[in-house]
């Protein structure tokens, strides 16, 4: 955008019908609270300014949200969004356009809002309208006998020849900020609802011959709003719903795009699969040739190509080795590093450890905070017991060891290139390279013992 902009985000609102003590624009929507999706809307324009008008949680937004670059500005009382607004203007540039958006209209595209910016100048504001089928509880878009847009009348005041109407006021607009500030220090609470509507400032213009510009925006679900659990899963699923087509026109398959969950930013390679009901939380990254089983989590995770991740696995923050292939139920945990055709099978956990090439840990075993070499065997039911109750210890397993089923390396502790450990040891001192070392208890069998029998 060339032209000064300031963005106020009105998000002061309780949200009743959500039946939560959490403000209604920190719910969240694909991972991320409403607002957060609004922002980063209004980011892309690139305005000289982001206030954000709050109220109801008192500092809980703000400190959530996070982001020392905004403008935060408390409305106490809550008197309607002319009064919302008019706390903001202060905040603002009065030579820029301003663009007033909603904390919890979450889906709205950039591409509408920079057409919207776009129309407003001097002699004119821009207004986002849409027709409904069904526009009860809506602010109707009243019109002049030349079609121009005359004034907004809001539901709990409009006549029943208003109530016919079926365009309606969507409530994002972009004004210029110096009439912005003499139309909102007109306003009257005489109304229904007994507050200072930002609506009314419609009517204002169009008596002073400003004209106002209406803009559709591309889809109606841009301007669908969240005032109850309903319609927040109504809106998860169409948004969840674009997120699929569009991983679809970039040649991902999906096997069912309906049962995808995207909460955060998921980016593909070619030739990509994913199975059905798999969610992709924070920052996840799929090479090419990359399979992901049915039923698995990924959080912040990298994948290279074609690396394979089994049904019902969970992995978090974690970097995936090209060629590899994890799960069935492995659990791969943060800070944990797999080179390139390493073998993670069922029910494994691995955690803050660095596995090295086509080293395989099959079954039943936990692995952490542990570096292993390459070409190394873990036998089921191994364990690296890294914690002594205090403190986390380091296992090292060098290249081409191999460690039987059932075995327990007590950390600090070393196993030497190509050493074996037989299965069942219990290792706490390091074992040297290219021996084979075994720590088991002595077998006895006591002659007689009688295996007890319950009392009657």
């Amino acid at each position: 955008m060339n032209r000064p902009l300031n963005v106020v985000i009105l998000a002061a609102g309780k949200g009743t019908r959500m039946h939560s003590d959490l403000p209604k624009v920190l719910h969240p929507l694909a991972g991320r609270p409403l607002i957060e999706h609004v922002i980063a809307a209004a980011d892309r324009l690139v305005p000289e300014c982001i206030c954000v008008v709050y109220g109801h949680g008192g500092d809980v937004l703000p400190q959530v949200v996070g982001r020392d670059d905004l403008v935060w500005v408390m409305q106490e009382p809550q008197l309607g969004t002319g009064h919302a607004v008019q706390q903001a203007l202060p905040r603002l540039d009065p030579e820029a356009v301003t663009l007033i958006l909603y904390g919890d209209v979450p889906l709205i595209q950039p591409e509408t809002l920079q057409e919207l910016v776009l129309l407003a100048r001097e002699d004119a504001l821009a207004l986002l309208t849409i027709s409904l089928a069904n526009p009860s509880g809506y602010g109707r878009i009243v019109r002049n006998a030349q079609g121009g847009v005359e004034r907004i009348v809001e539901h709990k005041d409009a006549t029943p020849e208003e109530l016919a109407i079926h365009e309606v006021n969507t409530g994002i607009m972009a004004v210029p900020a110096k009439r912005l500030s003499a139309w909102l220090a007109r306003l009257s609470n005489d109304n229904a609802q007994g507050e200072y509507y930002l609506t009314d400032i419609i009517a204002m213009a169009a008596a002073e011959r400003v004209r106002v510009l209406p803009c559709h925006p591309g889809a109606m679900w841009e301007v669908l709003g969240v005032n109850s659990r309903a319609q927040l899963a109504e809106l998860e699923r169409t948004h969840q719903h674009n997120l699929a087509e569009a991983l679809l026109h970039q040649g991902v398959t999906l096997i069912d795009p309906k049962r995808i969950d995207i909460r955060g930013e998921l980016a593909c390679g070619r030739d990509v699969l994913i199975d059905v009901n798999c969610v992709f939380e924070g920052r996840v990254a799929l090479a090419d040739g990359v399979k992901i089983g049915a039923n698995c989590v990924l959080r912040n995770v990298e994948v290279a190509a074609g690396a394979e991740i089994l049904p019902f696995s969970h992995l978090d923050g974690a970097k995936i080795g090209a060629g590899s292939r994890v799960g069935p139920y492995s659990r791969i945990r943060p800070g944990t590093e797999l080179a390139a055709e390493t073998h993670i099978g069922n029910f494994v956990e691995i955690k803050n450890s660095q596995v090295g090439f086509n080293s395989k840990i099959n079954h039943l075993s936990y692995v952490g905070d542990a570096t292993v070499g390459s070409m190394v065997n873990i036998g089921a039911g191994t364990i690296t017991a890294n914690y002594d109750g205090a403190n986390k210890h380091h296992t090292d397993i060098e290249d081409n060891a191999s460690i039987g089923s059932n075995c327990v390396l007590v950390a600090p502790v070393r196993i030497g290139a190509a050493a074996t450990i037989g299965a069942g040891s219990v290792i706490s001192k390091s074992a040297p390279a290219g021996e084979l070392t075994v720590a088991r208890a002595k077998a006895v069998s006591i002659a007689g013992w009688k295996r007890p029998v319950k009392k009657r």
